[in-house]
């Protein structure tokens, strides 16, 4: 995944050049570094040609769609272009040919044509003009979905342009980085970034990189910069617009549907893996599995048939070796969950109407505890099950 994410930069880069100059000036000077993917030849190997002016070429032939001899007399003819990719002499037919049957894989591959597709497509979707990029049509087959070809397809185009929409207009302004206004992205960019990475399921680096490629690279921020602005939120304001926004979400949903009853709300604790150094980190608690960490956080959610709808979370900190946390009482973190979620209007109807909770918490000790707490908010009618598996708790409003 990361060669196919240099190979998009690789891509992107070409694309914003191609709008000033032609394709062989977009190589000169070409700072442009390629190390996700390896030469196929050992060090030993005598291959006089470098390894990354092949790999430019090939870039080059998929742009323009030459055949390796139709490339080989474009250089004879043109020297000055072997110079440019790197070459300290003109390659033959032959040595293109040995080189992706021989030196590449199938990573180098694919690294090669992505970067040259994206700028073929590219040139043609956004109408620049570049005469030797090849028709668009012969590298897109005619079942294939002309769209973009990096979105996961777990969700179409149009999901992710409305629900960055919807996020955009309920939700993104009720968090404030503290940032100054003056910033060169406003917080908005970077939490539409956040959702776009969200619905397509990968990382910072390459989340940054495919935004760039729907939204255009001056209006995503870099991975890098989207880490750091991430880390400038302070927890609390950060919870406080987390509160905010679910208080939005209702009202908007309160305006147009009501929640059915009885409503079935689920706390869950959730784990995500940390594998580094744990020093000056409170906030990540060991596991079950004796090696591993994580974050922890808790959340308090209304089960629907489509989504669950989170009313509350609360970051959960446990006592370990490397911090000076109080040792964790989980029902603490439940009665603050209940609390915040009763103060929304979902858990606070006047109706006289039977509700269900279910607490995700295994039975034991513990969750005894945390039944004689949510007892005093009025839920009863606890039912027993074993462990692993839910508290039934029946609440009478």
């Amino acid at each position: 995944m990361q060669s196919l994410c240099e190979a998009y930069q690789l891509g992107i880069t070409i694309r914003d050049r191609l709008k000033e100059t032609d394709l062989v000036t977009v190589f000169e000077d070409f700072d442009h570094t390629i190390d996700a993917i390896e030469d196929g030849y050992p060090a030993w190997h005598p291959a006089p040609l470098s390894f990354r002016a092949m790999v430019l070429s090939f870039v080059f032939m998929e742009i323009t769609g030459d055949s390796y001899a139709n490339f080989t007399r474009r250089l004879t003819r043109q020297p000055e272009v072997a110079t440019i990719l790197g070459f300290s002499r003109v390659p033959d037919e032959s040595a293109f040919s040995r080189a992706w049957k021989n030196r590449f894989d199938d990573t180098a591959h694919e690294y090669a044509r992505a970067a040259a597709h994206f700028v073929v497509k590219e040139v043609h979707d956004r109408d620049i003009s570049a005469p030797e990029v090849r028709p668009k049509a012969e590298i897109v087959d005619d079942t294939q979905e002309d769209a973009n070809p990096v979105e996961d397809k777990s969700f179409s185009q149009d999901e992710i342009v409305q629900t960055t929409r919807l996020a955009r207009d309920h939700a993104y302004g009720h968090f404030d980085s503290g940032r100054a206004s003056n910033a060169s992205y406003e917080d908005t960019q970077f939490f539409e970034l956040q959702t776009f990475m969200g619905m397509v399921r990968c990382g910072t680096a390459q989340g940054a990189t495919r935004f760039q490629y729907r939204r255009g690279e001056e209006y995503g921020p870099h991975g890098d910069t989207h880490l750091r602005t991430v880390k400038q939120f302070e927890p609390d304001e950060f919870i406080n617009g987390f509160n905010e926004t679910t208080d939005r979400l209702l009202s908007v949903i309160a305006s147009e549907a009501s929640f059915r009853r009885p409503v079935t709300a689920a706390i869950d604790i959730t784990a995500i893996p940390y594998y580094g150094d744990t020093e000056e980190m409170p906030m990540v608690s060991g596991t079950k599995d004796r090696d591993s960490r994580a974050f922890k956080f808790a959340t308090l959610s209304i089960i629907g048939q489509n989504i669950p709808l989170v009313l509350a979370v609360e970051p959960v900190r446990e006592s370990s070796e490397w911090d000076e946390n109080p040792s964790n009482q989980i029902h603490r973190t439940v009665r603050r969950l209940v609390r915040r979620a009763k103060e929304h209007a979902v858990l606070n109807a006047r109706r006289r109407q039977h509700r269900i909770f279910d607490i995700r918490y295994s039975t034991g000790s513990g969750a005894l505890s945390v039944d004689s707490q949510i007892g005093r908010f009025d839920l009863s009618g606890i039912v027993r099950r074993p462990k692993h598996q839910f508290h039934k708790i029946l609440h009478k409003a």
